[in-house]
C-alpha cells in the first residue's frame, strides 16, 4: 500500500511535478471499469488531505458503484493546451492503485470537514503507480517519469 506521502518521500521531485499538474486544475479525470469490464471515464474532483489522495462521490453515482464492484482506477489531471509555445505546456500527471472504501465518520470528517457521510462516498488512494509526462528542454521528445512503490523513478524519452 502506498500513501501519497510514501510517494512523495520515494520520489520528491516527481511528486512536486505530479501535485503541481493536479493543482492547476479543479476537475481531473476518474477512469473505472464498469460491470462489464468496459472502461468508464468521469469527471471528479480529488482531495489532496494528510498523508493521502482522496475521492468523494454523490451517493450511488455510477463511478463510486464502479469502485465499490472493483477498485481499481486511474486519475488523469487536465491537459492544458500550450498554443502557440510548446515551451509553456507544464506536461500532465496519472496516478492510478486501488481504492479503500472510507466508512468511518470521524475520518470522513478530517477529510472532507463539514458535509453528511450519508450522502456521499469516499475512497482514500492506495497508489500502484504515478507517471508525469512532460517534454524536454529541447522541446523535441516527450518525458515520462514512472515511479512505483519502493522503486527507482524510470526515465523514458520518445
Amino acid at each position: 500500500m502506498a500513501s501519497w506521502s510514501v510517494f512523495a518521500a520515494e520520489a520528491p521531485e516527481l511528486a512536486a511535478r505530479v501535485r503541481a499538474a493536479f493543482d492547476a486544475n479543479k476537475h481531473k479525470t476518474l477512469a473505472t471499469l464498469r460491470r462489464d469490464g468496459a472502461p468508464r471515464i468521469s469527471g471528479i474532483e480529488a482531495i489532496f488531505a494528510g498523508d493521502d489522495v482522496w475521492l468523494g462521490s454523490m451517493w450511488q453515482a455510477r463511478k463510486a458503484q464502479d469502485l465499490l464492484r472493483d477498485p481499481r482506477f486511474a486519475l488523469h489531471s487536465a491537459t492544458v493546451d500550450p498554443g502557440d509555445d510548446p515551451a509553456s505546456w507544464p506536461g500532465e500527471s496519472k496516478v492510478s492503485g486501488r481504492v479503500e472504501v472510507v466508512t468511518d465518520p470521524d475520518r470522513f470528517q478530517s477529510v472532507v470537514g463539514e458535509g453528511d457521510p450519508a450522502g456521499m462516498h469516499l475512497f482514500r488512494c492506495d497508489l500502484r503507480e504515478v507517471v508525469h509526462t512532460g517534454l524536454n528542454e529541447q522541446v523535441d521528445k516527450m518525458v515520462i517519469q514512472l515511479w512505483r512503490p519502493g522503486e527507482a523513478v524510470r526515465l523514458f524519452e520518445r
